[in-house]
């Protein structure tokens, strides 16, 4: 029999993540040259090379790659168990992990954290903060227990939790306030400063305006958007913020916001989960604690 131990698969699955040593042994927690020997044994137990070693990275052989998805199947179902026995308590305590969007996270986590904190004391939270396809990739290879995005994210092997309808609003500088609130088409003619790609609240702004994903050359990207507002008090153009985001980014800098007639652009937000989750009631418990942290917040 193979006797190959969860750690080793758990340091196999992270150096095949990261390509580097290195970040592979700080996500760890341990030494490179702990990792190095671990994956090393792991190698001469299965008698076959899992990585191609360079100076800069590394990279997994061709049965490194079919190896590291049976890896993470297998711890996938490993915390899955752990996941199953505290199913069985009466209470959910341990470790949880979830992750948030950007264009969410500033705004919504401090209520949520403090809401469930107050809910579950022994719960031990741990946030993972960056955009849909990286949360959704995590989720289902089992490193979060959760995720709150913008719905849909349609993905068959995940549950969706529908939470609350949240609109957009236009900030523009402090001078046009007084000006007429353009529609659609007529911000295809503004200077549009919009996330940079990869963020779903760029999408859902472009498809408010009907413009095609690909930026036409009015539209200026950002990495978050308190660097959005900060461009638009600068007059470099208009930009959509999320209704939540209004108290806190608009705070210190002279700008104007406004909302649009309806129908106003909108987005869901919701949290989704692996169906195969023994956290499922759990987890639909936590949801009516972040669907009440949430609601107030667009009306603040």
């Amino acid at each position: 029999m193979i006797n190959i131990t969860l750690k080793q698969l758990r340091y196999f699955e992270a150096l095949a993540r990261h390509g580097h040593f290195g970040r592979a042994a700080e996500a760890c927690a341990i030494s490179q040259p702990a990792l190095s020997m671990q994956i090393k044994e792991m190698e001469d137990v299965l008698g076959a090379t899992l990585f191609e070693r360079g100076a800069r990275q590394v990279r997994l052989t061709h049965f490194g790659e079919v190896a590291v998805e049976r890896a993470r199947d297998i711890l996938r179902s490993a915390d899955e168990l752990g996941d199953l026995a505290r199913a069985s308590r009466e209470r959910l305590v341990g470790r949880f992990r979830i992750g948030v969007i950007p264009t969410i996270a500033p705004y919504l986590l401090p209520k949520v954290i403090g809401n469930l904190k107050e809910s579950y004391p022994e719960l031990d939270i741990h946030v993972r903060e960056t955009v849909t396809p990286k949360l959704i990739q995590e989720l289902k290879e089992g490193r979060l227990d959760t995720a709150i995005v913008a719905l849909p994210v349609s993905e068959s092997s995940l549950e969706e939790i529908p939470l609350i309808q949240e609109s957009f609003v236009l900030v523009r500088t402090a001078g046009e306030a007084n000006l007429p609130l353009p529609n659609a088409d007529s911000l295809k003619e503004m200077r549009l400063l919009l996330l940079e790609e990869g963020h779903c609240f760029r999408d859902q702004a472009l498809s408010f305006c009907n413009l095609p994903s690909g930026p036409p050359r009015e539209v200026l990207d950002a990495s978050s958007l308190s660097t959005l507002v900060q461009m638009v008090s600068a007059g470099m153009g208009v930009t959509l913020i999320p209704e939540m985001a209004v108290p806190v980014e608009t705070r210190s800098a002279p700008v104007s916001v406004s909302r649009f007639e309806a129908p106003e652009p909108n987005r869901t937000i919701g949290m989704v989960w692996r169906r195969s989750s023994p956290l499922a009631s759990q987890l639909t418990e936590i949801a009516d604690i972040v669907r009440r942290s949430a609601e107030p917040m667009p009306h603040q």
